[in-house]
C-alpha cells in the first residue's frame, strides 16, 4: 500500500544567463525521496540556502521540478495540474499581514477555492467558510470583517482557514509562525496538532528553528546546500545528531534557550 505522499528524486536546478550567449546552472535542489503517511508531520529543517522552501514550493505547485515525481495515494501529480493539487494540498504562507488582500472580506478570501475548485451552491459554501471559521477559533461573523480589523494572530487563523477549506490531505506551513510572538505561536501550534487529531490531515513544516519542529513533527529531513544530510525519527535524530549541520543547528537552539 503507498503512502498518502511520496516523493520521488525530486530535483530542481536553476539557470541563469551570464552575458549575451553565457549560462550559469545552480542545483538549488538536489534529487530528494521521501514519503509522508497521512496524520504524519514531517519537518524540512535547515538554514538559509539550504534548499528546503525550495523543495516546499515543488511540492505546492508554485515551482516546476528539474526532475522527478510527486504522487498522492499512488497516482502522480503533474506540475500543471492545478485543480488536482488545490484540492489535496495547500499552503499556509508566513506572513498573514500579506497573503491576505485586505480590500476583501474574510468571507470571500475563503470563498475563492469554494468557487473555483467546487460545483458547491452559494448556500453550502457559506455553511463551509462558517464551519471552518468556528474550526480554527474564531466566529462565522469574521466573515464579514477585512483582515486589517483582525489582530496578528487571528489573521494566521484566516490563513489556516484557507488552507483548511477544500479539506486537503497536506498542507504546507512554510515558516508559517515565524512572525508570531512565543504566546501566539503555541496557540496556533496547539491549533494545527487540534485539527490533526481531528482531521487526519498531514503537514510539512518548513523551518530553522528545531524548538518548534521537535514540538510538532513526526519526523525530519535536515537540509544543507541542496542535499538532505541527515533523515529519521525526530526525536532520535535531536537527541543523536550525526552531521555537523544538524549538530549546529541543535546547538543553536539549546544556547538560544540559555540566554531567555
Amino acid at each position: 500500500m503507498s503512502a498518502l505522499l511520496e516523493v520521488k528524486d525530486l530535483s530542481k536546478t536553476f539557470t541563469t544567463r551570464t552575458g549575451l550567449f553565457g549560462k550559469k546552472e545552480k542545483q538549488a535542489v538536489k534529487p530528494i525521496t521521501f514519503s509522508l503517511e497521512a496524520g504524519e508531520t514531517i519537518g524540512l529543517i535547515g538554514q538559509n540556502g539550504s534548499g528546503k522552501s525550495t523543495l516546499a514550493k515543488m511540492i505546492a505547485g508554485a515551482i516546476e521540478p528539474s526532475s522527478g515525481q510527486i504522487l498522492v495515494n499512488g497516482e502522480e501529480l503533474e506540475h500543471k495540474d492545478y485543480s488536482t493539487r488545490c484540492k489535496l494540498i495547500r499552503v499556509i504562507f508566513q506572513d498573514p499581514n500579506t497573503s491576505l488582500n485586505p480590500r476583501i472580506q474574510i468571507g470571500r478570501i475563503l470563498e475563492g477555492p469554494l468557487k473555483r475548485n467546487t460545483a458547491m451552491p452559494k448556500e453550502a459554501r457559506e455553511m463551509r467558510v462558517a464551519q471552518t471559521l468556528k474550526r480554527v477559533g474564531l466566529l462565522p461573523e469574521h466573515a464579514h470583517f477585512y483582515p486589517q480589523m483582525l489582530a496578528t494572530g487571528q489573521k494566521q487563523r484566516v490563513c489556516i482557514a484557507r488552507a483548511l477549506i477544500l479539506q486537503p490531505s497536506v498542507i504546507i506551513a512554510d515558516q508559517a509562525l515565524i512572525g508570531l510572538d512565543m504566546a501566539m505561536r503555541s496557540q496556533i501550534v496547539n491549533l494545527l496538532l487540534e485539527l490533526q487529531e481531528e482531521m487526519g490531515v498531514s503537514f510539512i513544516y518548513v523551518s530553522q528553528h528545531i524548538g518548534m519542529i521537535k514540538h510538532i513533527t513526526d519526523k525530519i529531513l535536515v537540509m544543507d546546500n541542496g542535499g538532505v544530510v541527515e533523515a529519521g525519527n525526530t526525536l532520535d535524530i535531536i537527541d543523536n545528531p550525526k552531521h555537523s549541520v544538524t549538530q549546529k543547528l541543535v546547538d543553536s537552539h539549546f544556547m538560544q534557550k540559555g540566554r531567555c
